[in-house]
């Protein structure tokens, strides 16, 4: 996998500043003080360039760079406004100001006693993401040497202190780098057996990991799931990850929808945009993450991840419209529209989940609908919450950590729009209301007095264009929010 950029942490030593081959970043404060150690000439250039109308433009956590800055060895020297009372927001987008940049150089990062120089050094951690594993590079050979990997070495005041508080923001890194890499890989790639085999893979850090194939959810009766899957080469198949850090409670569970690649099935998408499709197991993406994030940081809270993985193939043998299917829960599910298949694989993970865990909360994510994204676009996820506690501290976590969130309603009146004449339930309602009556179809599967929450991640998981944190390509949203909301109301309970 994509690792985050390794980052070290030492004193401030004035006398390297001048010798550095790489690049020299500069955390300073509107009208604040440059540090010493710049030779004369490229401290007056950079005086100047600070104050300069441009200089006095930016924004807290914005740069301007002067290259080859005269009397130094740099590359470039870069200028970061960031004020000494600046918010984690602030300071994280400073930092990736920095991990845009980072080439293959060794970075030196001077950031003095910044009270935010932790969430600085996760910033550049997260900006400094590069999924290019697929890309030829000249004169490339079967190994890559330490000389062509970035490197950032951070000068504080206290890098002792720095190092254990940028501790928990490293694991945070990791968890999203893994959701990244899942979401960006092709799915000649990332077929449900890899898939599968890369989540087994964690329990070298200390997950529990079963993996349910096709015979034994058949026993089970997972016959919606298993129904999505039947057209595809590449076996359906659940994954349980289990995080005992706490004590006896009864723990969180997180469910994630994990279509390798979504066709469409029968009701096959069209062939414009197909390719984005292999961002359809997005969701399982999230809860993998998350749960390698809690392994890492060793998490003092019981939170079990499950993922539904299929692919979604028109066949001789897929599934079509008018099919009738049976779920786990026992209810009968009309199949309007194949392509409305992520919330059959979620049903019948839903339950399970409940059934077998008795779980304190359950929260799923899925790229669900396209509807979610007409509604609040690429920069809000859709939340849906039968429980008010539940919504609120998820949108709270999501504004804490910067990720986008917006609740949007569930009812009863809108169960007549996938009301069967055939069945107990059909698994489209059609346009009108598309993503909350694909949240309502999913309450359908939640037990009485249940806390549950649904959050449709289509529009941010895949965003059109890069946010602060990441460049173009796959976001992560979920694992920093959902790591937020554990360490706040599960750990230590």
């Amino acid at each position: 996998m994509t690792h985050p950029v390794e980052i070290s942490f030492s004193q401030i030593a004035a006398d390297k500043l001048a010798g550095h081959e790489g690049r020299v970043a500069v955390i300073v404060a509107p009208g604040g003080r440059l540090p010493a150690g710049l030779p004369r000439a490229a401290s007056a250039a950079a005086r100047r360039a600070l104050d300069s109308k441009a200089g006095k433009a930016l924004k807290p956590g914005a740069s301007i760079e002067l290259a080859f800055p005269a009397g130094m060895a740099a590359e470039a020297l870069q200028l970061i406004s960031l004020p000494a009372r600046a918010s984690a927001a602030e300071a994280r987008k400073a930092g990736a100001a920095i991990g845009a940049k980072l080439g293959t150089v060794h970075t030196l990062v001077v950031a003095g006693a910044h009270r935010q120089a932790n969430e600085i050094a996760l910033g550049i951690a997260l900006r400094g993401y590069d999924f290019s594993v697929y890309q030829s590079k000249p004169d490339e050979d079967d190994t890559e040497s330490d000389s062509d990997k970035p490197r950032v070495t951070f000068m504080v005041k206290d890098p002792e202190a720095l190092a254990k508080s940028a501790k928990d923001g490293a694991a945070v890194a990791e968890g999203v780098f893994f959701t990244r890499d899942l979401v960006n890989e092709p799915a000649n790639v990332l077929t449900t057996t890899d898939f599968a085999d890369r989540l087994k893979a964690m329990e070298e850090i200390g997950l529990t990991v079963e993996v349910l194939e096709e015979d034994e959810l058949a026993k089970l009766g997972m016959r919606a799931l298993l129904a999505v899957g039947q057209g595809s080469e590449s076996p359906s198949k659940v994954v349980v990850m289990r995080w005992n850090g706490g004590g006896d409670e009864a723990p969180l569970a997180l469910v994630g929808k994990g279509v390798v690649f979504d066709t469409g099935g029968i009701s096959i998408k069209p062939a414009a945009g197909m390719e984005s499709m292999t961002m359809d197991m997005g969701g399982a993406g999230v809860v993998a993450g998350v749960m390698r994030t809690l392994a890492l940081r060793q998490a003092r809270a019981n939170v079990v991840g499950l993922v539904g993985l299929v692919e979604n193939m028109p066949d001789g043998r897929a599934q079509r419209p008018g099919d009738i299917v049976k779920s786990m829960k026992g209810d009968t599910i009309e199949i309007v529209n194949t392509d409305a298949e992520g919330r059959l694989v979620l049903a019948d993970v839903l339950w399970y989940a409940q059934t077998r865990f008795e779980p304190a909360a359950v929260i799923d994510l899925a790229t669900l609908t396209g509807a979610v994204i007409i509604a609040l676009g690429h920069d809000n996820a859709g939340v849906f919450a039968n429980d008010d506690k539940l919504a609120a501290n998820l949108l709270a976590a999501a504004g804490a950590e910067g990720e986008g969130a917006w609740r949007l309603p569930l009812g009863p009146g809108y169960d007549s729009l996938i009301k069967s004449r055939l069945a107990d339930i059909k698994n489209s309602g059609g346009r009108s209301a598309g993503s909350i009556t694909a949240a309502q179809f999913l309450q359908h599967f939640i037990r009485k007095d249940q806390a549950w929450a649904h959050i449709d991640i289509a529009g941010v998981a895949l965003p059109e264009k890069a946010p602060d944190l990441a460049p173009k390509g796959a976001s992560g949203w979920g694992v920093m929010t959902l790591d937020r909301l554990v360490r706040d109301k599960f750990e230590g309970k």
